[in-house]
């Protein structure tokens, strides 16, 4: 996909689950429990040892679900973006403004976002030709600084990440402040159901969770 429809299916879908988990078929459920339940967009975030390896394999697993777009994200160096983007990566989070990931991305033509925290970060970031910010972290800078954004970058696309609910009050709250989409893992993810494998309860809170973003939306 090109980075704007990429974008595209990002402010689509207004949700991006954000996960990473050590054994690949315990990914490729997660993945799939996602899909079905709506998800487009799905970060798998470089933690652990053995990240890209499990990445690779479930970039590969990926393929059969033919409009996914899959990224990688906690990326700090060139060399990873590099070695994921060989491994499939449609696009690139990182949890900082790092100019040299922003230079490799950008000369990969991959679309990068890069975590910002501050009003100069964020226009740094649109300098280096971001297309997208994380707002992070989320529940730390709170909806009121992305309104306090948007009031004066209005073009700007944000997604908070970190502390951002799958309840109908938290995301009013951001979708009312402008966010884009948001980036949602461990308030998504109940550890109880990975641990148990209950990857259906998983597909039901993600589609409710989009239910709830399209009807704030339609409001």
């Amino acid at each position: 996909m090109k980075i704007n429809e990429i974008i595209d299916a990002m402010e689509q879908t207004g949700m991006i689950p954000v996960f990473n988990h050590a054994d690949v078929e315990v990914a490729k459920h997660v993945l799939d429990a996602a899909y079905n339940g709506g998800v487009r967009v799905f970060e798998f975030t470089n933690r652990g040892e053995n990240a890209l390896e499990v990445f690779t394999a479930l970039k590969a697993y990926a393929s059969r679900h033919t409009d996914l777009v899959l990224g990688i994200g906690t990326i700090f160096t060139p060399k990873e973006v590099e070695d994921f983007i060989a491994a499939g990566a449609d696009f690139i989070v990182s949890p900082a403004l790092i100019p040299n990931v922003a230079v490799t991305s950008n000369r990969n033509n991959v679309l990068w976002i890069p975590g910002c925290g501050t009003v100069t970060e964020i226009f740094n970031a649109k300098e280096m030709g971001a297309k997208v910010v994380k707002a992070f972290p989320g529940n730390v800078l709170g909806s009121s600084f992305v309104s306090a954004v948007k009031a004066v970058m209005p073009e700007l696309k944000i997604m908070p990440t970190g502390g951002v609910e799958p309840t109908e009050d938290n995301l009013k709250e951001w979708f009312g402040a402008g966010v884009t989409c948001v980036g949602m893992g461990s308030q998504l993810f109940k550890k109880e159901w990975i641990s148990q494998q209950k990857f259906d309860e998983l597909e039901k809170q993600i589609s409710e969770t989009l239910n709830i973003i399209q009807a704030i939306r339609n409001k």
